[in-house]
């Protein structure tokens, strides 16, 4: 059985014509589509979804000649309708399905006298076609090659990549404003039990990785109720964290000081703005979040605020912490992209299964970079539109990119640390972009960048001699 994806191409009768691009579902063993329009051929289309067309007395002779036919899948298999269809004149026959497309199955030995071109197609999208084209369309498909190289992954790793270095270089900061604070005993009680609050231990690495793998697999059995609580958790989250970013940002600015007083505390009139300003920007993505000419841009820039503030907030106390999270991460990505296709009933990734939305739900978990794919395919309209990255690709390696820096600051180490391993982090995010091209499969990020950035790390911590106080810690965190 080989599955593969097309373009049912349709013209509406109009002047100009008005015309759309349709995903389609075919088998390549049964037939070949040609590899653009210049070669296709248009035929009128012929609505028959109030017919299943098991039987060729349910068509009135002649109504198929030489016309595109698309019939309601039903009882009956597509090689039955396929040579009633041919039977009868067609030339083209597309079966509407009201669930999610599927391979198209059969032995090819079973279609050798069928020669017309069959293919899967959305009843919602036949529906959707009436609707934008009107009642006379001409159709044909086609099946362009897929492209080896987006560019959608250029714009993707530059935001990676600026997102773990900001945050990084953010909580370097944090940590010399820490290291100022300590002068006297009371400060630095005082900073210890702010640090607990915040700080990874091994105990809770294992816990926090545990919880990750419970939830990936109550998400994949449960999707329809779980995704609106993740997406209203995602709201409330990044509305706090683009709240801590900007107004980092603007506590730099010596203008617009004012304050009013309230409930006893004195609070700045502009803070106020913004906390408005951040949660409307929460609530107007949280509406029109499915509108994807523009809703991707907000996603994104509320989840790059979501993956800053927790790479600034959230600090690993040693290296050891560190290889224990990214150590237990990275089996965690390999397992739930390549090995539970081994256990899943439709042989799906369940990883990417719940990235994607399983079983063609329309809420997407809002957890991922989405930038649209710029290179035009049938994959655009039949898979995923958008190319992904995950936020845990961004915060996992992060957090270390964010020890490092917070070691350069203990040590005065010149940023040696900090600079080495985001230039390992973006080598390894280019691994991982080579890769799925080659592979044209989904991929676990962190199976190339978990290595790039430890041994990277390992590797200077050895050169300079502090393995060892690399490896524990600094005596101010412990």
């Amino acid at each position: 059985v080989a599955a593969d994806e097309g373009i049912l191409h349709a013209s509406g009768s109009g002047v100009p014509p008005v015309t759309k691009d349709y995903c389609i579902i075919y088998n390549s063993n049964w037939m070949s589509l040609p590899k653009s329009l210049d070669n296709a051929t248009f035929r009128t289309l012929e609505n028959l979804t109030s017919t299943i067309l098991c039987d060729s007395s349910e068509v009135p002779a002649g109504l198929m000649n030489d016309k595109a036919v698309v019939v309601l899948r039903g009882n009956c298999t597509f090689l039955e309708k396929a040579r009633i269809a041919q039977s009868l004149g067609a030339k083209m026959l597309l079966i509407a399905s009201k669930t999610r497309l599927s391979a198209i199955s059969g032995n090819k030995t079973d279609f050798e006298d069928v020669t017309l071109p069959v293919a899967l197609i959305r009843y919602s999208d036949i529906v959707d076609m009436q609707l934008v084209l009107g009642n006379e369309i001409n159709v044909t498909m086609y099946s362009p090659p897929l492209p080896e190289f987006d560019c959608s992954m250029v714009v993707i790793f530059l935001i990676a990549v600026f997102t773990v270095a900001l945050g990084g270089y953010w909580s370097g900061v944090a940590e010399l404003e820490n290291l100022k604070a300590i002068a006297s005993p009371g400060e630095r009680e005082t900073r210890r039990k702010k640090e607990e609050n915040v700080t990874f231990t091994p105990v809770t690495v294992i816990l926090f990785v545990v919880i990750c793998c419970v939830m990936l697999v109550l998400l994949y059995f449960f999707y329809k109720w779980l995704v609106y609580v993740i997406i209203s958790v995602f709201c409330l989250a990044s509305a706090m964290s683009l709240y801590n970013c900007l107004a980092a940002l603007i506590g730099e600015i010596p203008f617009c000081q004012c304050r009013i007083t309230c409930c006893n505390k004195n609070i700045e009139v502009r803070l106020i703005f913004l906390a408005a300003f951040c949660i409307a920007a929460a609530v107007v993505w949280a509406v029109f979040r499915n509108e994807d000419r523009w809703a991707w841009i907000l996603q994104d820039i509320l989840g790059i605020a979501f993956c800053l503030n927790f790479i600034k907030t959230l600090k690993m106390p040693n290296f050891k912490s560190c290889v224990i999270l990214l150590g237990l991460l990275l089996l965690y990505d390999v397992f739930f992209v390549f090995i539970t296709p081994f256990i899943t009933k439709n042989g799906a990734s369940i990883m990417v299964e719940v990235a994607a939305g399983p079983f063609g739900n329309s809420e997407k978990l809002p957890v991922v970079i989405r930038v649209p794919r710029l290179e035009y395919s049938a994959s655009t309209l039949c898979d995923l539109p958008f190319s992904l990255l995950g936020f845990g690709d961004i915060i996992v390696p992060g957090l270390l990119v964010a020890y490092c820096r917070r070691f350069d600051v203990q040590t005065r180490s010149s940023s040696v640390y900090y600079i080495s391993c985001t230039i390992a982090y973006a080598v390894g995010m280019v691994l991982t972009f080579i890769v799925l091209a080659l592979m044209k499969m989904g991929q676990p990020a962190l199976l190339y960048l978990v290595p790039c950035t430890l041994i990277t790390s390992s590797l200077v911590a050895w050169k300079r001699k502090q393995m060892k106080k690399f490896w524990n810690g600094s005596s101010y965190q412990v």
